[in-house]
């Protein structure tokens, strides 16, 4: 039960049952009309903004609109107070009756309460991590993984028919790299001497037992044919052992995907696939031969000047137009993310989502414009970018360098502070703004680790039912019979401002969906978790308002439903989040 969209149509039919009438006769356009929470708790429960909607079509002034609607509204035994503020917005106050009632739904519902059917079952392809497969998956890669699956998350619980995807860069310059360092750990393995890892390939520790497991397999014979001939046998093998790793380290951080696809199959399968994406643009006018201005400022090095095979991306909302073919006659890079993203459409998904790193924001543009040329404007792609992850250690940031094999990777932190406070930290910040990540902060445990915070909550909700099986034996703690009971004793304004923070969940959940920004979730639960905490230290202070009272068995029996109804919602969000919730904490 979302109580915002049930006031809206509320709202919507307080004005069907007014005398309000468009100009002329014409119908009345209630599309706009939303009810939110009020930028100032102070001023009520809902605002609308119905009469601002309204008053240009209707032709009077806005106050004298919202006059009408709350006169209909004030009907509604839901509706203690209605006020008419500013220019014409209305404020609502909801009775307390109507609050409580919303445990028993929370609590009825359980794990399905905030479900919603905002993408009506639509198919929808979310894309993420799709690191370069030439190492273990270090902590820049981290945040890109849990963002992925937690908006997947999100999505599904929504309505949406997902696929959780991985695409395999395996068909760049740098696989030829990852083949010619693991044929060097390969020699090493038969007994040469190697020496220093010459620049430009890959110094890392984590290829030396692929370059055993060639040698197990291969013995000398690689050395005795041509690089030409070993270096696709090495780079395949060397390819599928990282693949192997890295799927090792998403499991370790929770992460899954329902489809690993390649982006060698593109180009060597059994047609290929970007020439037929060219080609199918080609033919619908957008791909054409003609050269580009050059780049405004200094010119790079390799500008040339010379007619290219180019998109026609700026016809949908791209700065220019790009290049599909290089110089040598090979693609570019963007033509084989337009054959992929081509191939994810013909696969049924119009609508998709990709996570990239902080270093493509230049990227998206030209993306979109692709996907918008291919779904032919029934389609959609939304691009979410993944600023850095800042490793600190006693206030110090830690440096890192793949490249010269000095890294920590997404494992190493996950084996020292554990896989929830990686991913409910990866996700307490906009996926937009850069993350510090101090290993002493997320294993503290104190209001200033937002995930312990969260945790400890519902700790302490099952907790306080462990204590109730001792203190009031009678008292059931069942869903069935907590959703059923009288919870009229429930009156302090501190429990009531819990309840209301409840019932704000399925809002947080379908606009966490919709934007995918599972940070609102995190920041959510952060805020729960403190209502909730609130009533518990108030219970400390003023005995009557503790949970368990074993002089009023009634009381403690609504008050149970309260707090299962907090454990339910809490529970629900940091599953999205892909964090565990907790019975107890030590």
């Amino acid at each position: 039960m979302n109580v915002f969209t049930l006031f809206t149509d509320r709202v919507v039919a307080a004005i069907g049952k007014s005398d309000l009438t468009g100009r002329d006769g014409a119908a009345l356009d209630l599309t706009r009309v939303n009810v939110e929470p009020p930028r100032d708790a102070s001023h009520g429960d809902l605002a609308t903004n119905a009469a601002m909607v309204l008053a240009k079509q209707v032709g009077m002034k806005p106050r004298d609109v919202a006059t009408k609607i709350v006169d209909i509204l004030l009907e509604d035994a839901d509706v203690a107070k209605a006020d008419v503020a500013g220019p014409g917005f209305i404020n609502l106050t909801l009775a307390d009756d109507f609050w409580r009632g919303v445990v028993g739904t929370i609590v009825a519902m359980g794990k399905d309460f905030g479900r919603g059917d905002l993408g009506k079952g639509a198919k929808m392809n979310v894309e993420y991590v799709s690191a370069n497969p030439t190492g273990p998956m270090h902590v820049g890669h981290t945040r890109g993984a849990v963002l992925g699956d937690c908006i997947a998350n999100l999505l599904a619980f929504s309505g949406y028919d997902v696929c959780r995807e991985y695409y395999i860069n395996d068909a760049g310059g740098q696989v030829d790299v990852l083949a010619r360092s693991a044929y060097l750990r390969y020699c090493e393995a038969l007994g040469d001497d190697i020496g220093a890892i010459p620049d430009g390939l890959y110094p890392g520790d984590y290829l030396v037992p692929v370059g055993e497991a060639l040698a197990k397999e291969h013995g000398a014979k690689l050395k005795q044919i041509s690089e030409e001939e070993w270096l696709p046998l090495v780079r395949e093998f060397a390819v599928d052992a990282m693949m192997d790793m890295i799927r090792s380290d998403l499991f370790a951080l929770n992460v899954k995907h329902d489809v690993f696809f390649s982006e060698r199959s593109l180009i060597h399968g059994e047609h290929n696939r970007v020439k037929e994406a060219i080609d199918w643009l080609t033919d619908k006018g957008q791909v054409y031969v003609g050269t580009l201005p050059p780049p405004k400022g200094q010119l790079p090095d390799d500008w040339e000047d010379r007619e290219q095979t180019l998109f026609r991306s700026s016809d949908f909302g791209d700065d220019i137009d790009r290049p599909l073919k290089k110089s040598d006659g090979s693609n570019t890079y963007f033509a084989n993310d337009i054959a992929y993203h081509f191939d994810k459409f013909k696969r049924g998904y119009a609508q998709q989502v990709d996570i990239l790193g902080a270093d493509h924001g230049g990227y998206v543009k030209r993306l979109k414009a692709a996907v918008s040329a291919i779904t032919e404007g029934n389609g959609g792609l939304e691009v979410k970018i993944c600023q850095l992850v800042n490793l600190m250690r006693d206030g110090e940031q830690l440096k890192m360098s793949k490249r010269s094999g000095n890294f920590i990777t997404l494992r190493d932190v996950v084996e020292e502070v554990g896989v929830d406070a990686v991913r409910f930290m990866m996700m307490y910040r906009k996926s937009e703004a850069t993350i510090d990540f101090d290993f002493a902060k997320v294993t503290e445990q104190s209001k200033d680790n937002p995930v312990f915070y969260v945790q400890y909550a519902h700790a302490r909700t099952a907790s306080i039912f462990r204590q109730a099986a001792v203190e009031v034996p009678n008292v059931s703690s069942k869903a069935d019979d907590l959703a059923k009971v009288d919870l009229s004793g429930i009156k302090d304004e501190v429990e009531l401002a819990l309840i209301r923070k409840l019932s704000e969940y399925p809002r947080i959940v379908e606009g966490a969906a919709e934007t995918q920004e599972p940070h609102r979730v995190a920041f959510y639960l952060y805020e729960l978790a403190g209502y909730f905490h609130s009533v518990w230290n108030k219970g400390k202070e003023m005995p009557q308002l503790r949970f368990i009272n074993a002089k009023d068995e009634e009381l403690t029996q609504a008050r149970l439903a309260l707090v299962q109804a907090v454990a339910s919602v809490i529970a629900s969000g940091l599953g999205l989040l892909g964090v565990t919730a907790p019975e107890e904490m030590r």
